[in-house]
Protein backbone atom coordinates (compact mmCIF):
# COMPACT_ATOMS: atom_id res chain seq x y z
CA UNK A 1 0.00 0.00 0.00
CA UNK A 2 1.47 3.37 -1.03
CA UNK A 3 2.23 5.62 1.95
CA UNK A 4 0.29 8.89 1.98
CA UNK A 5 -1.08 11.02 4.81
CA UNK A 6 -4.81 11.49 5.28
CA UNK A 7 -5.57 13.71 8.26
CA UNK A 8 -8.94 12.87 9.78
CA UNK A 9 -8.23 14.14 13.29
CA UNK A 10 -10.45 17.20 12.92
CA UNK A 11 -11.90 19.68 10.44
CA UNK A 12 -9.68 22.27 12.15
CA UNK A 13 -6.61 20.96 10.29
CA UNK A 14 -7.65 22.51 6.97
CA UNK A 15 -5.29 24.96 5.31
CA UNK A 16 -6.33 28.11 3.45
CA UNK A 17 -6.47 27.63 -0.29
CA UNK A 18 -4.46 29.85 -2.67
CA UNK A 19 -7.64 31.80 -3.45
CA UNK A 20 -8.36 32.30 0.24
CA UNK A 21 -4.78 33.44 0.81
CA UNK A 22 -5.14 35.92 -2.04
CA UNK A 23 -8.30 37.32 -0.43
CA UNK A 24 -6.42 37.68 2.85
CA UNK A 25 -3.52 39.47 1.17
CA UNK A 26 -5.87 41.91 -0.54
CA UNK A 27 -7.94 42.70 2.56
CA UNK A 28 -8.61 46.31 3.47
CA UNK A 29 -7.75 46.73 7.15
CA UNK A 30 -7.99 49.12 10.09
CA UNK A 31 -7.88 48.94 13.89
CA UNK A 32 -10.70 46.61 14.86
CA UNK A 33 -10.47 47.39 18.57
CA UNK A 34 -11.63 50.88 17.56
CA UNK A 35 -14.21 49.36 15.21
CA UNK A 36 -12.33 50.68 12.20
CA UNK A 37 -11.48 47.53 10.24
CA UNK A 38 -13.79 47.57 7.20
CA UNK A 39 -13.34 43.88 6.43
CA UNK A 40 -14.13 42.84 10.00
CA UNK A 41 -17.16 45.10 9.97
CA UNK A 42 -18.36 43.56 6.73
CA UNK A 43 -17.92 40.05 8.16
CA UNK A 44 -19.82 40.95 11.31
CA UNK A 45 -22.69 42.36 9.28
CA UNK A 46 -22.75 39.27 7.06
CA UNK A 47 -22.66 36.91 10.03
CA UNK A 48 -25.41 38.77 11.86
CA UNK A 49 -27.60 38.58 8.76
CA UNK A 50 -26.84 34.87 8.35
CA UNK A 51 -27.76 34.13 11.97
CA UNK A 52 -30.76 36.44 12.00
CA UNK A 53 -29.42 38.67 14.78
CA UNK A 54 -29.03 42.47 14.96
CA UNK A 55 -25.26 42.38 15.51
CA UNK A 56 -22.22 40.10 15.65
CA UNK A 57 -18.67 40.23 17.00
CA UNK A 58 -15.59 38.62 15.43
CA UNK A 59 -13.44 36.75 17.98
CA UNK A 60 -10.32 34.57 17.71
CA UNK A 61 -11.92 31.23 18.59
CA UNK A 62 -15.11 29.32 19.25
CA UNK A 63 -14.04 28.77 22.84
CA UNK A 64 -13.79 32.51 23.39
CA UNK A 65 -17.17 32.99 21.72
CA UNK A 66 -18.72 30.47 24.10
CA UNK A 67 -17.07 32.03 27.14
CA UNK A 68 -18.26 35.48 26.11
CA UNK A 69 -21.72 33.96 25.80
CA UNK A 70 -21.53 32.77 29.40
CA UNK A 71 -20.26 36.14 30.59
CA UNK A 72 -22.94 38.26 28.93
CA UNK A 73 -25.74 36.13 30.37
CA UNK A 74 -24.51 35.08 33.80
CA UNK A 75 -23.04 36.26 37.07
CA UNK A 76 -20.47 34.29 39.10
CA UNK A 77 -22.26 31.61 41.07
CA UNK A 78 -24.97 31.02 38.45
CA UNK A 79 -25.72 27.65 36.89
CA UNK A 80 -25.85 26.78 33.19
CA UNK A 81 -27.71 23.80 31.73
CA UNK A 82 -25.75 21.91 29.06
CA UNK A 83 -26.00 18.56 27.30
CA UNK A 84 -23.77 15.58 27.98
CA UNK A 85 -20.35 16.09 26.40
CA UNK A 86 -20.90 19.79 25.69
CA UNK A 87 -17.89 21.59 24.25
CA UNK A 88 -17.99 24.37 26.84
CA UNK A 89 -17.92 21.69 29.56
CA UNK A 90 -15.33 19.30 28.07
CA UNK A 91 -13.00 21.27 25.83
CA UNK A 92 -12.58 24.80 27.15
CA UNK A 93 -10.07 24.08 29.91
CA UNK A 94 -12.42 24.80 32.81
CA UNK A 95 -13.00 28.35 31.59
CA UNK A 96 -16.67 28.32 32.57
CA UNK A 97 -15.65 28.17 36.22
CA UNK A 98 -12.40 30.10 35.98
CA UNK A 99 -13.59 32.99 33.78
CA UNK A 100 -17.38 33.18 33.98
CA UNK A 101 -17.58 31.73 37.49
CA UNK A 102 -20.51 29.46 36.63
CA UNK A 103 -21.14 25.80 37.17
CA UNK A 104 -22.68 23.37 34.71
CA UNK A 105 -25.74 21.16 35.17
CA UNK A 106 -25.31 18.33 32.66
CA UNK A 107 -28.57 16.83 31.40
CA UNK A 108 -29.74 14.37 28.73
CA UNK A 109 -27.82 11.67 26.89
CA UNK A 110 -25.37 11.83 24.00
CA UNK A 111 -25.59 15.60 23.70
CA UNK A 112 -29.36 15.85 23.30
CA UNK A 113 -31.78 16.79 26.04
CA UNK A 114 -35.45 17.70 26.30
CA UNK A 115 -37.67 20.44 27.61
CA UNK A 116 -38.55 18.10 30.48
CA UNK A 117 -34.84 17.80 31.31
CA UNK A 118 -34.57 21.58 31.51
CA UNK A 119 -37.64 21.80 33.72
CA UNK A 120 -36.27 19.12 36.05
CA UNK A 121 -32.83 20.77 36.29
CA UNK A 122 -34.13 24.30 36.86
CA UNK A 123 -33.20 25.90 40.17
CA UNK A 124 -34.92 29.02 41.42
CA UNK A 125 -32.93 31.94 42.82
CA UNK A 126 -32.63 31.40 46.56
CA UNK A 127 -29.83 31.10 49.10
CA UNK A 128 -29.48 27.31 49.00
CA UNK A 129 -28.21 26.59 45.49
CA UNK A 130 -26.90 28.24 42.32
CA UNK A 131 -29.73 29.85 40.34
CA UNK A 132 -30.23 28.60 36.80
CA UNK A 133 -29.62 31.42 34.31
CA UNK A 134 -28.81 29.93 30.93
CA UNK A 135 -29.45 26.95 28.65
CA UNK A 136 -26.76 26.02 26.10
CA UNK A 137 -27.33 23.89 23.00
CA UNK A 138 -24.51 22.62 20.78
CA UNK A 139 -25.54 22.11 17.14
CA UNK A 140 -24.03 20.06 15.62
CA UNK A 141 -22.84 18.20 18.70
CA UNK A 142 -19.21 17.13 18.60
CA UNK A 143 -19.10 14.31 21.16
CA UNK A 144 -22.55 13.23 20.00
CA UNK A 145 -21.02 12.31 16.64
CA UNK A 146 -22.07 15.41 14.73
CA UNK A 147 -25.74 14.97 15.58
CA UNK A 148 -28.22 17.60 14.44
CA UNK A 149 -30.86 19.04 16.72
CA UNK A 150 -34.51 19.02 15.68
CA UNK A 151 -35.81 22.61 15.49
CA UNK A 152 -39.02 21.38 17.11
CA UNK A 153 -37.11 20.05 20.13
CA UNK A 154 -35.16 23.30 20.47
CA UNK A 155 -38.39 25.29 20.28
CA UNK A 156 -39.81 23.20 23.13
CA UNK A 157 -36.70 23.81 25.23
CA UNK A 158 -36.88 27.53 24.48
CA UNK A 159 -40.51 27.64 25.61
CA UNK A 160 -39.57 26.22 29.00
CA UNK A 161 -36.58 28.56 29.22
CA UNK A 162 -38.71 31.63 28.52
CA UNK A 163 -41.33 30.54 31.05
CA UNK A 164 -38.58 30.27 33.67
CA UNK A 165 -36.87 33.52 32.71
CA UNK A 166 -33.77 31.80 31.33
CA UNK A 167 -31.55 32.92 28.48
CA UNK A 168 -30.55 30.66 25.57
CA UNK A 169 -27.08 30.30 23.99
CA UNK A 170 -26.26 28.35 20.84
CA UNK A 171 -22.81 26.83 20.38
CA UNK A 172 -23.09 26.79 16.61
CA UNK A 173 -19.45 26.07 15.82
CA UNK A 174 -20.60 23.62 13.11
CA UNK A 175 -24.05 25.16 12.60
CA UNK A 176 -23.69 25.28 8.82
CA UNK A 177 -23.11 21.53 8.83
CA UNK A 178 -26.48 21.27 10.57
CA UNK A 179 -27.99 23.51 7.88
CA UNK A 180 -26.55 21.28 5.16
CA UNK A 181 -27.88 18.16 6.88
CA UNK A 182 -31.44 19.27 7.68
CA UNK A 183 -32.07 21.95 5.04
CA UNK A 184 -33.26 24.51 7.60
CA UNK A 185 -31.70 27.99 7.25
CA UNK A 186 -29.15 29.13 9.81
CA UNK A 187 -31.33 32.04 10.96
CA UNK A 188 -34.16 29.63 11.77
CA UNK A 189 -31.87 27.31 13.74
CA UNK A 190 -30.51 30.32 15.64
CA UNK A 191 -33.88 32.01 16.18
CA UNK A 192 -34.71 30.59 19.64
CA UNK A 193 -31.38 31.80 21.08
CA UNK A 194 -30.35 35.10 22.63
CA UNK A 195 -26.78 34.54 21.44
CA UNK A 196 -25.39 32.24 18.77
CA UNK A 197 -21.87 31.41 17.63
CA UNK A 198 -20.40 30.23 14.34
CA UNK A 199 -16.86 28.99 13.70
CA UNK A 200 -14.99 29.64 10.44
CA UNK A 201 -11.91 27.49 11.16
CA UNK A 202 -13.59 24.10 11.09
CA UNK A 203 -15.41 22.78 8.04
CA UNK A 204 -15.40 26.18 6.36
CA UNK A 205 -11.63 26.08 5.99
CA UNK A 206 -10.57 29.48 7.33
CA UNK A 207 -7.40 29.55 9.45
CA UNK A 208 -8.77 31.48 12.45
CA UNK A 209 -11.93 32.92 13.89
CA UNK A 210 -15.51 32.69 15.09
CA UNK A 211 -18.39 35.07 15.67
CA UNK A 212 -20.92 35.51 18.44
CA UNK A 213 -24.19 37.18 17.49
CA UNK A 214 -27.08 38.66 19.44
CA UNK A 215 -28.80 41.97 20.10
CA UNK A 216 -26.80 45.18 20.10
CA UNK A 217 -26.75 45.58 23.87
CA UNK A 218 -25.38 42.06 24.34
CA UNK A 219 -22.77 42.65 21.64
CA UNK A 220 -21.65 45.88 23.31
CA UNK A 221 -21.05 43.86 26.46
CA UNK A 222 -19.43 41.11 24.40
CA UNK A 223 -16.98 43.64 22.96
CA UNK A 224 -15.81 44.53 26.47
CA UNK A 225 -15.44 40.87 27.47
CA UNK A 226 -13.50 40.15 24.28
CA UNK A 227 -11.07 42.90 25.26
CA UNK A 228 -10.92 41.57 28.82
CA UNK A 229 -9.98 38.11 27.54
CA UNK A 230 -7.25 39.45 25.26
CA UNK A 231 -9.23 39.03 22.07
CA UNK A 232 -8.70 42.48 20.56
CA UNK A 233 -6.95 41.68 17.26
CA UNK A 234 -6.26 45.13 15.74
CA UNK A 235 -5.80 44.77 11.93
CA UNK A 236 -7.87 41.60 11.88
CA UNK A 237 -9.23 42.17 8.38
CA UNK A 238 -6.69 39.69 7.00
CA UNK A 239 -8.45 37.02 9.09
CA UNK A 240 -11.95 38.30 8.44
CA UNK A 241 -11.26 38.16 4.70
CA UNK A 242 -10.61 34.43 4.99
CA UNK A 243 -13.91 33.99 6.85
CA UNK A 244 -15.79 36.00 4.22
CA UNK A 245 -14.19 33.90 1.49
CA UNK A 246 -15.25 30.75 3.36
CA UNK A 247 -18.86 31.93 3.59
CA UNK A 248 -18.93 32.68 -0.13
CA UNK A 249 -17.13 29.59 -1.44
CA UNK A 250 -17.03 26.78 1.14
CA UNK A 251 -20.58 26.45 2.42
CA UNK A 252 -22.37 24.83 -0.50
CA UNK A 253 -19.75 22.06 -0.65
CA UNK A 254 -20.37 20.88 2.96
CA UNK A 255 -22.65 18.02 1.78
CA UNK A 256 -19.55 16.53 0.14
CA UNK A 257 -17.94 16.17 3.56
CA UNK A 258 -21.10 14.52 4.86
CA UNK A 259 -21.15 12.05 1.98
CA UNK A 260 -17.48 11.21 2.57
CA UNK A 261 -18.18 10.65 6.26
CA UNK A 262 -21.05 8.29 5.48
CA UNK A 263 -18.82 6.34 3.09
CA UNK A 264 -16.12 6.06 5.75
CA UNK A 265 -18.75 4.89 8.24
CA UNK A 266 -20.00 2.20 5.87
CA UNK A 267 -16.49 0.90 5.32
CA UNK A 268 -15.44 1.01 8.98
CA UNK A 269 -18.69 -0.53 10.23
CA UNK A 270 -17.93 -3.66 8.17
CA UNK A 271 -14.80 -4.42 10.22
CA UNK A 272 -15.30 -7.09 12.91
CA UNK A 273 -15.13 -5.63 16.40
CA UNK A 274 -16.33 -2.16 15.39
CA UNK A 275 -19.56 -0.82 16.88
CA UNK A 276 -20.93 1.77 14.46
CA UNK A 277 -24.29 2.39 12.81
CA UNK A 278 -23.60 4.21 9.52
CA UNK A 279 -27.15 5.56 9.54
CA UNK A 280 -26.28 7.60 12.63
CA UNK A 281 -23.71 9.64 10.67
CA UNK A 282 -25.51 12.76 9.50
CA UNK A 283 -22.70 15.28 9.12
CA UNK A 284 -18.90 15.12 8.94
CA UNK A 285 -18.06 13.30 12.18
CA UNK A 286 -17.67 9.53 12.51
CA UNK A 287 -17.32 8.21 16.07
CA UNK A 288 -17.10 4.49 16.71
CA UNK A 289 -16.25 2.00 19.45
CA UNK A 290 -13.75 -0.83 19.16
CA UNK A 291 -14.41 -4.00 21.15
CA UNK A 292 -11.96 -6.59 22.44
CA UNK A 293 -9.93 -8.33 21.14
CA UNK A 294 -9.18 -5.17 19.15
CA UNK A 295 -6.57 -2.96 20.86
CA UNK A 296 -7.55 0.17 22.76
CA UNK A 297 -8.11 3.40 20.86
CA UNK A 298 -4.73 4.95 21.68
CA UNK A 299 -2.89 1.93 20.29
CA UNK A 300 -5.00 1.91 17.14
CA UNK A 301 -4.39 5.63 16.62
CA UNK A 302 -0.63 4.99 16.81
CA UNK A 303 -0.86 2.10 14.33
CA UNK A 304 -2.96 4.15 11.92
CA UNK A 305 -0.50 7.03 12.12
CA UNK A 306 2.31 4.65 11.16
CA UNK A 307 0.30 3.89 8.01
CA UNK A 308 -0.37 7.57 7.23
CA UNK A 309 -3.91 7.94 8.56
CA UNK A 310 -4.38 10.41 11.40
CA UNK A 311 -7.34 9.81 13.74
CA UNK A 312 -8.30 10.85 17.27
CA UNK A 313 -8.78 8.70 20.35
CA UNK A 314 -12.07 9.86 21.86
CA UNK A 315 -12.03 7.54 24.82
CA UNK A 316 -10.45 4.28 25.94
CA UNK A 317 -12.25 2.37 23.17
CA UNK A 318 -13.64 5.15 21.02
CA UNK A 319 -12.18 6.77 17.89
CA UNK A 320 -13.21 9.80 15.88
CA UNK A 321 -12.75 10.54 12.18
CA UNK A 322 -13.64 13.94 10.72
CA UNK A 323 -13.98 14.76 7.04
CA UNK A 324 -13.26 18.21 5.63
CA UNK A 325 -12.45 20.11 2.45
CA UNK A 326 -8.83 18.91 2.34
CA UNK A 327 -9.92 15.24 2.15
CA UNK A 328 -11.58 14.13 -1.09
CA UNK A 329 -13.40 10.90 -1.86
CA UNK A 330 -10.23 9.13 -3.02
CA UNK A 331 -8.46 10.04 0.22
CA UNK A 332 -11.38 8.73 2.24
CA UNK A 333 -11.39 5.45 0.35
CA UNK A 334 -7.64 5.16 0.93
CA UNK A 335 -8.12 5.88 4.64
CA UNK A 336 -10.85 3.25 4.81
CA UNK A 337 -8.48 0.73 3.21
CA UNK A 338 -5.84 1.52 5.85
CA UNK A 339 -8.31 1.35 8.72
CA UNK A 340 -9.56 -2.00 7.45
CA UNK A 341 -5.99 -3.30 7.18
CA UNK A 342 -4.93 -2.08 10.64
CA UNK A 343 -8.04 -3.22 12.48
CA UNK A 344 -7.95 -6.67 10.92
CA UNK A 345 -4.23 -7.14 11.56
CA UNK A 346 -3.37 -9.75 14.22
Amino acid sequence: MTKRVVDLRSDTVTRPSPAMRAAMAAADVGDDVFGEDPTVNRLQERAAELLGKPAALFVPSGSMANQIGLKVHCQPGDEVIVGEGAHNYWYESGAAGAIAGVQMAVVGRGGLFTAADVEAAYKADNSHHPPTRLVCVENTHNRGGGLVWSPHDVDAIAAVARARGLRMHLDGARLLNAVAACGVPAHRLAAPFDTATLCFSKGLGAPVGSVIAGNRDLMRRAHRFRKMMGGGMRQAGVLAAAALYALEHNVTRLPEDHAHARRLAERVAAVPGVALDPASVRTNLVIFDVRPPLPEASELVARLRAHGVLASAFGERKLRLVTHLDVDRAACEHAADVIDLVLRAP
